[in-house]
């Protein structure tokens, strides 16, 4: 006898839909999976078995053969237990076949119970694109399944619940969807840095038109703290990054039943001893820390000191917004478009041009460690600024910092303007315009024009990064409210490219 169940699988950060077939036969007991099933699938013969006798069912005493639908795509992970589980059952003749419109994804523990598997909220988005109109998942990811829209979610415990539901002797809950986070951000805050307000205003500048920032200056500083209350001064997520950013997060392992859905911008800061494929993606098509910070910051601490590899396989992200990676098991395109946050000392001690003198470092060592920092990447970096260390007056002063919510005001301010000017293109920021759109919304005066001019050529700037300063320039006459840039938006876009000539970059 056959039977049919209908699940879902994962391929890159996308859900298809898994066709489970199931055969029993006379013949010498035997149990194979076949449709390129990895490891943890194959192993699901001895969940499933263990399973059904300790669930007080019968396991069939036969030739079983489980066929995973389409044969040519491989299959990973323990999401096909359960349907494997009711499919066996169903040839067996225990139980009736599953109705066609119903789908079914979790892990078996030996007992029964159903355990949380990856990639619940992209197979539940798959789910809604196949016409399946009721998925069945284990408990603890049901609420982020429900995210999804367009399907009904229901979570059970164990394959004895869920197999007392169809017989129509318990009830299971549909699952609701969770509350996304509305209130103070979790985020540390802005008024607790002392001074530097000059660091603040190039993060203010750069959150409000999404642009990737450089900090330099000496242990101690502020550097990292600064970084680390970005994302309180981001805007509020839509729904759509919602859901993509989940995507991500769920493939990776990283929602949970206490937090089913990233609602809040997520803050990546890998250590500089990553590796390129973890920064990329990994072995097993694994999100990489690019993929992660989608729609978010990606913070690296002491730039020069991450592999020269691993700094430069940001180059392509950062301009293309994906990530493609090709490993053993096949290819995969993550998206990737983040803020790049970095920071770095401005020599290998760290006090290269610090009042006390304590710098340590020959002229010859302060250049080969900044050239460390490719010219190329600087060159897709839109704000470089000093980080000074501070004076103590400003240590023990007892004067309030503006707070967060303050400057995310006037961030918000400036996104809405963008996005009513960007309306009609695919950019949604600044950062993100595209030739045709800064033809039209970065046109400069006369005034502008010659400014532009003396600047290019003194500096020696590219075609790149001139076009970075006309995105800086558009942000900070947004912020100004003007709807054109004037001379001064332009000399402060420039002013934060002057660190460039300081870096003295090159190749190691």
């Amino acid at each position: 006898m056959v039977s049919r169940v209908r699940s879902l699988g994962i391929k890159g950060i996308g859900g298809y839909e898994v066709s489970v077939e199931c055969s029993t036969s006379q013949g010498l007991p035997d149990f194979s999976v076949v449709g390129l099933p990895d490891t943890a699938v194959k192993e699901a013969r001895d969940r499933v078995r263990a399973a059904i006798k300790n669930a007080g069912l019968r396991f069939p005493v036969s030739r079983i053969t489980v066929n995973l639908a389409p044969a040519d795509t491989r299959k990973g992970g323990t999401a096909y237990d359960l349907p494997v589980c009711l499919g066996i059952l169903a040839a067996a003749g225990e139980i009736k076949e599953p109705p066609e419109d119903c789908a079914f994804i979790g892990e078996l523990s030996l007992a029964g119970e159903l355990r949380p598997v990856r990639g619940a909220l992209p197979m539940a988005l798959a789910a809604s694109r196949a016409g399946i109109k009721r998925l069945y998942v284990p408990e603890d990811n049901a609420a982020e399944a429900a995210f999804a829209e367009g399907v009904e979610v229901y979570g059970a415990r164990s394959v004895t619940q869920l197999l007392e539901y169809f017989y129509g002797r318990e009830e299971l809950e549909l699952a609701a969807p969770p509350a996304v986070f509305a209130g103070e951000r979790r985020s540390a805050d802005f008024s607790e840095v002392k001074g530097q307000a000059n660091v603040k205003r190039a993060l203010e500048v750069a959150a409000a038109g999404g642009h990737n920032i450089l900090m330099v200056g000496p242990p101690g500083a502020g550097k990292s703290m600064l970084a680390k209350r970005l994302t309180g001064i981001l805007p509020d997520m839509s729904r759509a990054e919602m859901l993509q950013t989940t995507e991500i997060h769920s493939v990776a392992g990283l929602t949970s039943r206490a937090r089913p859905v990233v609602d809040e911008r997520p803050f990546r800061s890998p250590h500089h001893s990553i590796s390129a494929a973890a920064m990329s993606g990994g072995a097993q098509l694994q999100p990489g820390e690019m993929s992660l910070a989608h729609n978010g910051v990606l913070f690296l601490d002491e730039l020069p000191e991450f592999h020269r590899d691993v700094r430069e396989a940001l180059r392509q992200p950062l301009e293309d917004g994906v990530v493609t990676v090709s490993r053993a098991a096949g290819t995969a395109v993550y998206p990737s478009r983040f803020m790049l946050v970095c920071a770095m000392n401005p020599c290998r001690c760290g006090w290269y041009g610090h009042p006390t003198h304590r710098c340590t470092c020959t002229e010859r060592e302060v250049r080969k460690y900044r050239a460390r920092v490719s010219g190329p990447l600087l060159d897709r970096i839109d704000i470089c600024v000093e980080v000074p260390a501070l004076e103590y007056a400003e240590l023990s002063g007892k004067a309030e910092a503006e707070p967060s919510r303050e400057i995310k005001k006037r961030v918000d301010a400036a996104r809405r303007l963008q996005r009513e000017r960007l309306a009609s293109s695919e950019a949604d920021c600044n950062a993100h315009m595209g030739p045709k759109d800064m033809e039209r919304c970065c046109a400069l005066t006369s005034e502008c024009s010659e400014l532009m001019e003396q600047a290019y050529n003194a500096m020696g700037l590219t075609a790149r990064s001139y076009d970075r300063i006309l995105r800086v320039a558009r942000t900070i006459a947004d912020l100004d409210g003007s709807a054109e840039i004037r001379p001064a938006h332009l000399a402060e876009a420039i002013q934060y490219r002057t660190l460039d000539l300081n870096a003295e970059a090159g190749e190691e």
